[in-house]
């Protein structure tokens, strides 16, 4: 795999990871009763940006290098992708 592909990868999964991550806990200011004048109060009470990024980058390490094992490895390679290609398609 090339490293430009390697990093594209990694910035997918980054992004997809960081989506999944970001409303878990996410306290609103209409749950805590301390809505601030000009802000609905679905916004974020406490949105605790800086730990959500730690554990995005932490956990989209860990799918990413379980995705480059999978290619490097051969496990799934594209003559499989064609065969589920073809299945798929008859």
């Amino acid at each position: 795999m090339p490293a430009f592909s390697a990093f594209i990868v990694y910035g997918f999964v980054w992004f997809l990871t960081l989506l999944v991550i970001l409303p878990l806990r996410l306290k609103t200011q209409g749950e805590m009763g301390e809505v601030t004048p000009g802000t609905p109060s679905s916004a974020p009470s406490n949105p605790q940006i800086r730990k959500k990024m730690i554990i995005t980058t932490v956990v989209a390490t860990l799918l990413w290098a379980g995705i480059v094992w999978i290619i490097l490895s051969g496990v799934v390679t594209v003559e499989n992708m064609d065969v589920i290609n073809r299945w798929i398609h008859s």
